[in-house]
């Protein structure tokens, strides 16, 4: 029950990003399971993604990329968590790394991510997101150094962090006034830095989202990309939400419609009922409002405008997707019986991943808070 979006088609040669994507799927369902049960990181499959040029999807295609806009990038995710929720994930947070920048020398004439986006196309690197660790207050410690700062921090939730090749990250740095949060990459493979193995979840467990153990590392002043005041919105902020979430939850859309798609076939080897029927019909319902809230997302992003008001909408968005595509696997779970209880349907595997949804910002408590603060005409500055 896929409901296809209205995205501009890009091509590279023949093949548009989604149909690359298509092609790819197979084999990313075949490596599913595996990775699951043994929680290894989906790294075969990180391999084909880079193998394809989808590393550089969200590049703009004049800086050597594929130049896919949002509601593609949307799709190509989606269609790849259909497979395997875990490279969809994992890969959404690469995409928004690169997507965020790519905005923003689009729409905001911004030179200097030039040089990252070009090395994303050419040198096909991976970037992290240690969004767990890094929401607005940040995390980790700076102290200033002669000519820069020397970083100490653990990044939890790094998803991929096993094939990254740059940790886009920040640390929380005190002193005079107000404490500050400095934003810069990490080269992963740098001495100080070490990836532990510490994911060991009820689901999503082929993302490889292990801590990040950052000890000592000195990055120079002119590396330090932004400083903002923690605990405090910014509008870089404002841009990184706006755009990142739908690519997220994408995959967790993704995830609910293969989770349709197996309880639907396992019902109709059996007699309908109307038990079965009603089940069907609801899951369908729940689906369809996790869709629908998801174009609302994309939609927020296509019109360019990232404030708090953008935020506020992509993150009701946010949290109706994640109410109603974890309702419809809850459904679809029901609806595919005893079968669907066996690791071999995919089901139950599905059913784990799609908690994920309930853990990433705006959380149900602060984004209920945020949206009523805009309500009533409330600052929300500072609620996150």
């Amino acid at each position: 029950m896929t409901m296809t979006s209205a995205a501009k088609k890009t091509e590279t040669g023949s093949e548009t990003v989604v149909e690359t994507a298509i092609r790819l799927a197979p084999s990313f369902a075949a490596n599913a399971a595996a990775a699951d049960d043994n929680d290894r990181f989906v790294a075969e499959n990180y391999d084909a993604l880079k193998a394809v040029g989808l590393l550089a999807a969200a590049v703009p295609v004049e800086l050597g990329g594929r130049g896919a806009e949002i509601a593609e990038l949307c799709d190509m995710i989606r269609t790849i968590g259909q497979a395997c929720g875990s490279t969809a994930l994992a890969f959404s947070m690469h995409t928004h790394q690169v997507a965020i920048p790519a905005w923003r020398w689009r729409h905001q004439k911004v030179a200097a991510v030039e040089s990252l986006l070009k090395r994303v196309a050419t040198e096909r690197i991976v970037l992290l997101s240690s969004g767990g660790s890094d929401w607005i207050a940040g995390s980790g410690k700076a102290e200033k150094v002669e000519g820069g700062y020397r970083i100490t921090a653990r990044k939890v939730f790094t998803s991929g962090a096993q094939a990254g090749d740059i940790l886009m990250t920040g640390a929380v740095l005190e002193g005079e006034g107000p404490a500050k949060v400095l934003h810069f990459g990490v080269p992963m493979r740098a001495p100080e830095v070490k990836v532990l193995d510490t994911w060991h979840t009820l689901g999503m467990r082929g993302t490889g989202s292990n801590d990040v153990v950052i000890d000592g590392l000195f990055i120079p002043d002119a590396n330090v990309a932004l400083a903002r005041t923690s605990g405090e919105w910014h509008p870089l902020f404002q841009i990184i939400s706006t755009i990142a979430f739908p690519l997220v939850y994408a995959a967790y859309l993704g995830v609910a419609e293969s989770a349709r798609d197996i309880a639907v076939a396992l019902a109709k080897k059996k007699p309908a009922n109307e038990h079965a029927v009603s089940l069907a019909g609801r899951m369908d319902t729940s689906l369809r409002a996790a869709q629908l809230a998801h174009r609302h997302m994309v939609a927020t992003v296509e019109m360019n405008a990232p404030s708090a008001q953008s935020v506020n909408e992509v993150m009701m968005g946010r949290a109706l997707v994640a109410e109603h595509a974890i309702k419809a696997v809850e459904l679809a779970l029901e609806l595919g019986g005893g079968a669907g209880f066996y690791r071999s349907s995919g089901l139950e595997r599905r059913f784990r991943d799609i908690q994920g949804a309930r853990f990433h910002p705006l959380q149900q408590g602060p984004q209920a808070t945020y949206a009523g603060s805009m309500a009533l005409g409330l600052s929300v500055d500072k609620v996150f």
